[in-house]
């Protein structure tokens, strides 16, 4: 079809559309990845005994930020599960450009839903579940959500839905 409109036209085809052309006939063609709506970042921390006069959350780190459904699945499969956490670590995943803490402006005014998780599997399929219908914007208010914590604890691990506006009654609910 773009050889008989270059024609019709008198232009001459680019090579990169050539090749991009040739790989479609062939079935090679390089597949588009999948961007999400908006930006993620995957955050780490260990809870230790903190230092003397160290602050809450010095231990957090921001450890991968994404924004295709590519990058997700790589940085999952290869670090990013609940069951590769040691006790009193957590993982977190918050929208790009806000911190896990209480002091950042979005979650300041904010509130959480936690749920406590018997076993490991538990953990590992309700954080995987939790994580897609995060990225994949299916919350019904997902402009009030900051983010979610996984937290593996000696006494019980627990997941932790962080919201934006905790008197905000109804989208809390």
């Amino acid at each position: 079809m773009a050889e008989v409109e270059a024609a019709a036209t008198g232009a001459s085809e680019s090579p990169e559309v050539e090749v991009a052309e040739a790989s479609a006939a062939e079935g090679g063609a390089a597949k588009a990845p999948h961007k999400l709506q908006r930006q993620w970042a995957f955050w780490f921390d260990i809870q230790s005994k903190p230092k003397p006069g160290a602050a809450w959350g010095s231990s957090l780190r921001k450890a991968y930020t994404f924004d295709t459904v590519e990058d997700f699945w790589c940085m999952y499969d290869q670090i990013f599960r609940p069951s590769k956490l040691t006790v009193n670590a957590d993982f977190h995943l918050f929208k790009a450009g806000v911190e896990p803490k209480w002091e950042d402006p979005e979650c300041a005014n904010g509130g959480k839903w936690t749920v406590p998780c018997s076993r490991k599997a538990n953990l590992e399929t309700m954080w995987l579940e939790t994580l897609m219908a995060l990225i994949g914007e299916q919350f019904d208010e997902s402009d009030e959500i900051c983010g979610i914590v996984a937290s593996v604890r000696q006494r019980g691990d627990k997941l932790a839905l962080w919201t934006r506006t905790a008197s905000n009654e109804a989208v809390q609910i």
